[in-house]
C-alpha cells in the first residue's frame, strides 16, 4: 500500500466533490443511490471511518510524548472524541438509503405504463 500523503487524502475528497457535482445534474435516482450506498454502508462507510479517525487521531495525539499536557489539549481531544462519536452516529442513514430505495421502486411498479401494468 503507497504511503498516505495529504495528496492522496485530497483526491478522495476530490472524488466526493465529483459525486455532488454528478448528483446536483439530477441523475437516474436509482444510479445515485447505487453512487452514494458505498459511501453510507452500515460497516465501512464514512460515518463509521471518519468516527474512527477522529477517534485514532485524539488517540494519536494524547499518547505522543511530544505532545504537552494541558488542560487545552485534553478538552480539545475530548472535542474530537465527542465528535467521533457523533460521525459515527450517522451509520444509521444506510437504513434511510434502502427504505427510500423501496420507495423509489414501489412508485415506479405502480405508475401506469410499467413493464408489470401491461
Amino acid at each position: 500500500m503507497p504511503a498516505l500523503t495529504p495528496d492522496t487524502i485530497r483526491a478522495a475528497t476530490d472524488t466526493l466533490c465529483r459525486l455532488t457535482e454528478y448528483l446536483r445534474g439530477n441523475p437516474d435516482p436509482q444510479e445515485a443511490l447505487a453512487l452514494v450506498e458505498p459511501l453510507l454502508d452500515e460497516y465501512t462507510g464514512l460515518p463509521i471511518q471518519l468516527g474512527d479517525t477522529l477517534r485514532a487521531l485524539a488517540r494519536a495525539v494524547q499518547s505522543h510524548p511530544s505532545t504537552p499536557r494541558s488542560e487545552e489539549i485534553s478538552d480539545l481531544v475530548t472535542e474530537l472524541r465527542a465528535a467521533a462519536w457523533v460521525q459515527t452516529d450517522q451509520h444509521t442513514l444506510q437504513y434511510v438509503l434502502d427504505e427510500l430505495r423501496k420507495a423509489i421502486v414501489s412508485a415506479a411498479s405502480s405508475e401506469p405504463g410499467c413493464g408489470r401494468c401491461r
